[in-house]
């Protein structure tokens, strides 16, 4: 199973490197592909040895977690993809459950059931149920067909509904979650909150139907002379 992560920075550091370690722990096989987009490198030296670094180079550009995993997903050896935020740690189990169900012939997969958002003491804060982001599966085939994440989404917010939106017009999908995952702490992202670009773009399209949503996609993919530039 490939684990793929968009990263940016020193900040949340210490959180991605708690996410590893919980993905180092499944019961089966994985690799870890983070994807750091920033103007140079910076953490490519404080990631354990097995996992893949891949750095975008970025300028002043606003973080784009969907040109992320896009990057990453070209780059995975596994059929099976967990497309993972770097702030939620994972149980044992959860590769070898994302294994198993892509292989009964689901497209894409939600395993979680519940989030449980730690404060800063460890204590518990929240328990948050049925979200659709942070950790999503994907067959490499369901992931190509529908066009993979739409990078147009810049920030943070809608990029994930309108992949699910795609994803369930399309594919075979079962989003009935019964896993567990841990979200750890980290201070509010500035802009992701209700009202941004991001989320004002799925308001805009979300009218327009998947089919039509997912040729774009797919025309725009084949367009792509080359892909974005990385070194790894």
């Amino acid at each position: 199973v490939s684990f793929l992560i968009g990263h940016r920075g020193r900040a949340r550091l210490d959180l991605l490197q708690a996410t590893l370690r919980s993905i180092a722990g499944q019961d089966i096989a994985v690799e870890c592909i983070v994807v750091e987009q920033s103007r140079a490198p910076e953490v490519r030296e404080a990631l354990p040895p097995w996992v893949r670094y891949v750095h975008t180079p970025s300028g002043e550009l606003p973080y784009c977690r969907a040109w992320a995993f896009n990057v990453a997903a070209r780059l995975a050896a596994s059929d099976v993809l967990v497309l993972h935020d770097g702030d939620l740690l994972v149980p044992q189990r959860y590769a070898a459950e994302a294994f198993a169900r892509v292989g009964e012939g689901n497209g894409v997969v939600d395993l979680k059931r519940f989030l449980f958002y730690l404060h800063p003491d460890r204590t518990l804060e929240k328990i948050v149920q049925n979200a659709q982001g942070g950790s999503v599966v994907a067959s490499r085939a369901a992931y190509q067909a529908i066009g993979g994440f739409d990078e147009s989404f810049v920030g943070w917010g809608g990029e994930d509904n309108d992949f699910w939106d795609r994803a369930r017009a399309a594919s075979t999908v079962l989003d009935f979650g019964y896993l567990p995952l841990v979200h750890l702490h980290h201070e509010a992202q500035p802009g992701k909150i209700v009202g941004t670009p991001a989320i004002e773009r799925y308001r805009r399209i979300e009218s327009i139907p998947p089919a039509e949503r997912i040729a774009r996609l797919l025309q725009r993919e084949q367009g792509r002379l080359e892909g974005p530039s990385v070194e790894s």
